[in-house]
């Protein structure tokens, strides 16, 4: 499993193996394109005028599909394509995020976080045989995304495509059902980045998770003049991931580490449901002067729950899981994109991204 692919772990979605749609359907959908073993979701087109911003295009809506088929998602890839299926620039996307109503997330009672991608994610896959998300037909995604178009060139019904690596059921493989999670210092709802004031400053959530398994890899996401970033298990103290970020000499954050917690000795770190764990991210500003929304700390990876475990349901009645709800499907006005920064958090912390976040 490479770092770049780690990195993006919070992942993945559904399944179908009927034809592809009209391709000028003026509806969101999702297929199952059996020639390239992939299941595909397509927003709904717009229209992406030359040299306009995203707050200035009218984005696609916010579109709930139904999982076609049962299977396993083992990697993807986020682009926008025109009317006939071509490739657009990659720049034209800001950001999407896939998320799972049907189920919680491990460490809150809100909707899973399965995927958030920006521009400069690329192509994120896994090893196949060993890890995939399991998708059951009849389920739902929730996608959204937001475009821009910054070049010279105008773009009429432009969509943005999910292509997702896709194995159907009944294969021997892949050897682990696994999950994206993702912890965030802003947790539990809402925007995720907040205002960083000057000098050296810190904050920290902790939670338990819902069941019992092994964190097989992580990594974390944080804006510029982040210091530390940390997840810890704050029952005994032991420190699971910490990484300082790779950053230039103006404190532009360039990369995070990514920690692979399994081999052929063991399969990753265990957390159990007893214990609370700490994500605690720390900052320099040496502005001078507070940064609106210059902050932002998640931890983020793939996560093998227990031998009989199965992944809790979500309660639409819970209060947090309402809030969030509104929230992602933009009912409370604004753009939802939690995993702020870069592809999964980091290429492996899935987290929306914010529709004006920071790197």
């Amino acid at each position: 499993m490479t770092h770049r692919l780690l990195l993006s772990l919070v992942l993945l979605v559904a399944s179908s193996d009927r034809a592809a749609p009209v391709p000028d359907a003026a509806a969101p959908r999702i297929f199952r394109d059996a020639a390239a073993g992939t299941l595909v979701i397509d927003l709904a087109p717009v229209d992406l005028p030359a040299n306009t911003p995203h707050h200035m295009i009218a984005q696609p809506p916010v579109a709930t599909l139904e999982i076609p088929e049962t299977g396993f998602i083992y990697g993807f890839r986020v682009l926008v394509v025109d009317s006939a299926g071509h490739p657009l620039p990659d720049e034209l996307i800001h950001h999407f995020n896939l998320i799972d109503p049907d189920h919680r997330e491990l460490f809150l009672p809100i909707s899973r976080r399965l995927l958030a991608a920006g521009h400069e994610t690329g192509a994120i896959r896994l090893p196949r045989l060993l890890f995939g998300l399991p998708l059951q037909r009849g389920e739902h995604v929730v996608a959204s995304a937001m475009v821009e178009n910054l070049t010279a060139a105008t773009y009429p019904r432009a969509r943005v495509r999910l292509a997702m690596n896709f194995t159907p059921a009944g294969r021997p493989w892949p050897l682990f059902s696994a999950s994206p999670w993702q912890m965030d210092v802003a947790f539990p709802v809402g925007d995720k980045s907040f205002t960083l004031p000057p000098g050296r400053s810190s904050r920290s959530y902790e939670g338990s998770p819902i069941v019992p398994g092994k964190i097989v890899g992580l990594g974390g996401h944080m804006h510029d003049f982040g210091r530390v970033i940390e997840f810890a298990d704050a029952t005994t103290g032991a420190v699971i991931y910490r990484a300082a970020p790779v950053a230039d000499s103006s404190g532009h954050i360039e990369a995070i580490p990514v920690a692979l917690l399994y081999g052929w000795t063991r399969l990753g770190a265990h957390i159990v449901p007893e214990h609370r764990y700490r994500i605690t991210v720390s900052y320099d500003n040496p502005t001078g002067q507070p940064i609106p929304d210059g902050g932002m700390g998640v931890v983020g990876g793939l996560f093998v729950p227990d031998r009989g475990v199965t992944w809790p349901a979500a309660d639409p009645r819970d209060s947090l899981y309402h809030e969030d709800y509104v929230h992602y499907m933009r009912l409370a006005g604004g753009h939802e994109m939690n995993m702020a920064g870069t592809a999964m958090p980091m290429k492996m912390a899935g987290h929306e991204r914010a529709a004006h976040g920071h790197h």
